[in-house]
């Protein structure tokens, strides 16, 4: 009986002393798409994440203590997404939160942080609405009005003068379908067919065959890792990679396509790394996982850890509000591995990186 007392009480001690352990902690979260149609990048945007967390702690931690990333599965779900938001913010009792891909997941994710006081950093997601989140939302990476006018300028530049554009018929398509159309009139091109899709078929057989039928110069489209899949096998299977495919975000497009489909695409990313401090990311990258990044998110994930490690530091303080003004001083030429970072006044990325890119058995800038 005495014996089974010690070893309850010794097991008790231990629980008390990491949950002591665990207090003592700095913890930020991080909402990703570990499973569903994008958990291809999910998974890589935690590996960043991850490579970020022992970056920090191999210089001291956070105020003085073990800094530590508390990372929920969104599922690629909106519903989930909030719940696992809501997790971190009752019971984590976290000060700032990443997250999440898709802007339709985002932008809710983000409205309830701030609604809750917390601070939300955008990472990936790129609709126009993201900018009208709330005040202690930030944004790191270049939204749809500058993508759209990169990737309609870079395809006028090809020589393509009437297009078929495809897209999901969430926040993130039809920003990217109505921005591109707009953008690429103005140049004087065309978008002589439209589609949007609905996401989480099994087949997109019938919108390729619709804008087949328009016999455009290039198919412009974008679209999620495994949905894209489908919609690139498919394409290849009805002859229509004939014509040249380009693809808006294109590693996001082509995340999970096998290389015999793809090769030859052309299309446009957001800027992944840049300078010393990029190459020394993708270098530790690739040294850590023995291979390099699947998409150009990484970097802005990564990004998103160190600056809110830098932030907390600076403001001696884990309370979100100290926590966003922090931030907003830190994002003032702040030198990220996707390049500088200085926010404007509503606490979005000025003049942010995008690249030309094509696939050759992997993304490569052309």
């Amino acid at each position: 009986m005495k014996i089974r007392m010690k070893v309850a009480v010794a097991a008790a001690a231990c629980a008390v002393s990491a949950g002591a352990m665990a207090q003592q902690a700095i913890q930020m979260g991080a909402v990703l798409s570990l499973t569903g149609a994008n958990a291809t990048v999910g998974e890589d945007v935690r590996r960043a994440v991850d490579l970020a967390v022992d970056k920090v702690n191999s210089q001291g931690g956070v105020l003085g203590k073990k800094f530590a990333v508390i990372v929920e599965d969104s599922g690629g779900n909106p519903t989930t997404a909030l719940n696992a938001a809501r997790k971190l913010v009752s019971v984590d009792k976290v000060p700032v939160v990443i997250g999440e891909y898709s802007s339709g997941i985002s932008i809710p994710l983000g409205q309830y942080l701030v609604k809750e006081g917390v601070v939300h950093i955008n990472i990936a997601s790129t609709s126009v609405k993201i900018r009208d989140i709330g005040a202690t939302s930030f944004n790191l990476i270049g939204l749809e009005n500058f993508g759209n006018r990169f990737s309609a300028a870079d395809t006028w530049a090809l020589g393509y003068r009437k297009v078929a554009v495809i897209a999901p018929n969430n926040a993130y398509g039809q920003g990217v379908a109505h921005g591109f159309k707009q953008e690429f009139e103005k140049l004087g091109g065309q978008v002589i067919t439209e589609v949007l899709y609905t996401a989480g078929q099994s087949t997109y057989r019938r919108e390729l065959q619709q804008i087949a039928r328009s016999a455009p110069d290039a198919y412009v489209y974008t679209a999620y890792g495994q949905e894209s899949a489908i919609i690139n096998r498919e394409a290849f299977e009805l002859g229509l990679r004939k014509t040249p495919w380009y693809g808006i975000l294109l590693s996001m497009c082509l995340s999970d396509t096998p290389a015999e489909i793809a090769n030859g695409q052309l299309g446009m990313e957001v800027g992944s790394v840049d300078g010393p401090a990029g190459r020394a990311y993708a270098d530790a990258f690739s040294a850590r996982y023995k291979e390099g990044m699947k998409t150009s998110y990484t970097g802005y994930a990564y990004d998103a850890v160190l600056m809110t490690a830098a932030a907390i530091n600076k403001a001696k303080s884990v309370e979100p509000a100290e926590v966003a003004a922090a931030l907003k001083e830190i994002g003032k030429n702040y030198a990220g591995v996707t390049g500088t970072i200085s926010f404007d006044p509503d606490r979005q990325r000025e003049d942010p990186p995008y690249a030309k890119l094509k696939y050759q058995g992997k993304v490569v800038p052309r």
